[in-house]
């Protein structure tokens, strides 16, 4: 059967054209599309000519070696002061306890032997010659007035001798700093031990790998003394339900 506009001269293939392109027009078809991508601008004597290119695959992504962390030794560590006022001296000077920075440390503060030794992980930002004299010293010296503990009967004292944001408690632990920590207390001597932070425990001898239990008695050398372990001072802020905990576990400890 031949093709109507070639046989028929009153049919012009124009108008024809034209009204199939109208009729897909009104069916929201105004594109061509096809599966495979074309060049539309490229010479097509060059594109015949041109090698048929195969696309590399991407490299593998490159895998990290994990690297075990070396932790070097607090140099200080090997002539720790025999007195609480030597140490006193060498917390503020000594310059491998702080990788050198001296500057912005604070003086723990007290008296040997006092009935109460209360120990933070490190300074506020507050703090300038006395140790705990921002929002968390208050706190503190209000729990003092309700436990009726005299400023004369705490020893206060710090893990860090300086305001440290976000430590690696693992990392220094691994350098010394447990060590540090447990000969302070040793040399403060008090009669009870008020820890304030969890995370604290590791560097007073507690292994929370082998037990999950609280510490309830700091014992190091000919030592022992009791302890008790709470939140940070400033975790209780603005938690009544903490505060309330906190000073139910001091009674039953103190009762």
């Amino acid at each position: 059967m031949n093709n109507p506009a070639q046989t028929d001269p009153a049919i012009d293939p124009a108008a024809v054209l034209s009204a199939v392109l109208d009729w897909w027009r009104e069916a929201g078809v105004d594109h061509a599309f096809a599966d495979d991508p074309r060049t539309w601008l490229a010479d097509p004597a060059a594109a015949e000519a041109a090698p048929e290119r195969t696309v590399a695959p991407p490299p593998e992504p490159l895998r990290a070696v994990p690297k075990t962390p070396v932790v070097e030794r607090l140099p200080g560590l090997d002539a720790l002061p025999m007195t609480l006022a030597e140490f006193q001296q060498w917390w503020l000077n000594e310059p491998s306890l702080d990788g050198g920075h001296v500057a912005g440390r604070v003086p723990p503060r007290g008296v040997e032997g006092a009935p109460l030794m209360v120990l933070v992980d490190h300074p506020e930002a507050e703090d300038g010659e006395m140790l705990l004299s921002g929002p968390q010293g208050r706190l503190l010296a209000a729990m003092f007035t309700a436990m009726g503990i005299g400023p004369e009967a705490a020893y206060i004292a710090a893990c860090l001798p300086r305001h440290m944001p976000l430590p690696d408690w693992a990392a220094l632990d691994a350098a010394g700093l447990g060590e540090v920590v447990r000969h302070h207390v040793l040399l403060a001597r008090p009669q009870r031990l008020l820890v304030f932070g969890r995370h604290i425990s590791p560097l007073l001898g507690h292994d929370p790998a082998k037990s999950a239990e609280p510490l309830q008695q700091f014992v190091h050398e000919n030592a022992s003394i009791p302890l008790m372990v709470g939140p940070g001072l400033a975790n209780l802020a603005g938690r009544p339900r903490s505060k309330a905990g906190l000073w139910q576990a001091w009674l039953d400890w103190t009762g």
